[in-house]
């Protein structure tokens, strides 16, 4: 240890400089590692959900799917706009009603299927369009802004994909201000609490590589999650702070004992941060693999990330940093000024005094703790924190007040079930508490329109050879009970 510790100091110049040379890459690797911004991707592949929409990509060609409803629109202009929206690229189709009275005569359509399409007022109508590509895609992002584009004002764009779209420019929008802001306050404490003004700025700097580091090296997972993405900065900093503040206190012990040796001070600092924080950081990486074992994929993506930015943050404060203080150590000392120094002795022999006191009020509080945490609501609606100006969020608003529908569900179901069979189960859907209809090519039949006379087109939209599509409306909010 105690070799290493002089390597360091000897080599503190080429530790700084190929450190700063190393964040080029790293930052060029973090501009270019994907980020995923569809939690429903980290579920596990043998659920329900998942198989379906697997099934769904393979059979009917389409992954993601939203609905348009059209405010203030004649039946003429929203007929234009479904055509106009099935040249954008990766639009799979889209299902209006204007696509079934074109080919249907109006009177062999049920009344109910006219229901779907159009709210009480007539004032809004409803489409549906599906995409060739799954709910989080690149391509998936690029036709939903473009199809926000054709649609105009008047539109609103409800959907998973919307949400992930929405979710996106809104991180990559607040992710380096809040960032900033939990720079800024940590060097206000830092400048208040260390007896030197310009020891936080090295400490942050320090860091921060160790954040850029980490970052750039994610390209080894291929593609990161948004959740990840937005709490690694902030996370390791807060996690790797410690360190960074022992190894400068241990630094000043070693300063008073040997004032005129430094770098021999520093490597005394170095081998005792080296011997306290092992025990420490070992701990917390090996927290954060626990998340690995997650069945939730996500756990396995931030504890990854987080126990990876741990070990490279430890990495930092053992080399980068010393490298730093030993460099500017005159200028640290000439910035230096009287640090806030809480004295805690008194209350820590009234503590120890009344120690079984203190003991038996902890137990105590484990049963409004346990109260607390028993009924404390968790919500699993992914778009509940987001603001209400987003499209995303007043799409849901408009659907829920002219459609008084809140979510949409595709069921997918074998095409071994005869039509009637099928038509039973979708009426018996219709009936389900909540639900306000279930739209599938034999509601769309009905029973006075020979199958002969449904255009191909919409064949190939709700039916495959081996599965029918259906999709149910409910007037309940997504996640609720």
């Amino acid at each position: 240890m105690k070799k290493f510790s002089k390597f360091v100091v000897k080599a503190r110049i080429p530790i700084l400089v190929i450190g700063l040379i190393l964040l080029v890459p790293s930052f060029i690797s973090y501009v270019n590692t994907r980020v995923n911004y569809d939690i429903l991707y980290y579920l596990p592949d043998d659920i329900d959900t998942m198989i379906g929409q697997d099934v769904l990509m393979e059979d009917f060609g389409k992954g993601a799917y939203a609905m348009l409803v059209c405010e203030d629109m004649d039946d003429k202009h929203v007929a234009a706009l479904e055509e106009e929206l099935k040249e954008i690229d990766h639009v799979d189709s889209v299902l209006g009603y204007s696509a079934l009275a074109d080919t249907i005569p109006a009177e062999m359509l049920p009344d109910s299927i006219k229901e779907i399409f159009y709210s009480d007022d007539g004032d809004a109508t409803l489409l549906f369009i599906f995409f060739d590509t799954t709910s989080s895609a690149d391509e998936t992002m690029d036709a939903i802004a473009d199809v926000r584009s054709a649609a105009g004002e008047q539109c609103f764009l409800s959907s998973m994909s919307a949400v992930v779209a929405d979710t996106r420019d809104l991180v990559n929008e607040e992710l380096a201000p809040y960032v900033i802001i939990a720079v800024v306050l940590c060097a206000i404490v830092l400048a208040i609490t260390m007896d030197s003004f310009l020891i936080p700025i090295f400490i942050l700097v320090s860091i921060g590589m160790a954040i850029i580091y980490n970052l750039g090296t994610n390209f080894i997972q291929g593609e990161i999650s948004f959740i990840t993405m937005a709490l690694v900065a902030v996370l390791q900093l807060g996690v790797t702070m410690d360190y960074s503040i022992f190894l400068y206190n241990a630094y000043k012990e070693e300063k008073a004992k040997l004032p005129f040796d430094h770098k021999e001070a520093m490597a005394n600092a170095i081998s005792a941060t080296i011997a306290s924080v092992t025990g420490s950081s070992l701990t917390t990486i090996a927290g954060f693999i626990a998340l690995c074992f997650m069945t939730f994929t996500l756990g396995m993506d931030l504890g990854i990330v987080m126990a990876k930015g741990v070990l490279i943050g430890v990495i930092c404060c053992i080399t980068v940093l010393p490298s730093m203080i030993l460099i500017f150590d005159k200028a640290i000392e000439k910035t230096t000024h009287k640090s806030f120094d809480l004295n805690p002795k008194g209350l820590v022999n009234f503590i120890v005094k009344h120690n079984k006191i203190f003991a038996v009020v902890m137990v105590l509080l484990w049963i409004p703790a346990l109260i607390g945490y028993n009924n404390v609501d968790v919500y699993y609606k992914l778009d509940n924190s987001l603001p209400e100006y987003l499209g995303s969020v007043q799409a849901n608003e408009e659907l829920e007040e002219n459609f008084d529908m809140s979510s949409v569900s595709m069921v997918l179901v074998s095409s071994d079930l005869s039509s009637k069979e099928v038509k039973a189960m979708t009426e018996e859907m219709g009936e389900v508490d909540g639900v306000n209809f279930a739209l599938g090519l034999d509601s769309v039949i009905g029973s006075s329109l020979p199958e002969e006379l449904v255009p191909d087109e919409i064949k190939e939209m709700l039916e495959s050879e081996d599965w029918k599509l259906l999709l149910i409306s409910s007037q309940y909010e997504v996640a609720t009970d």
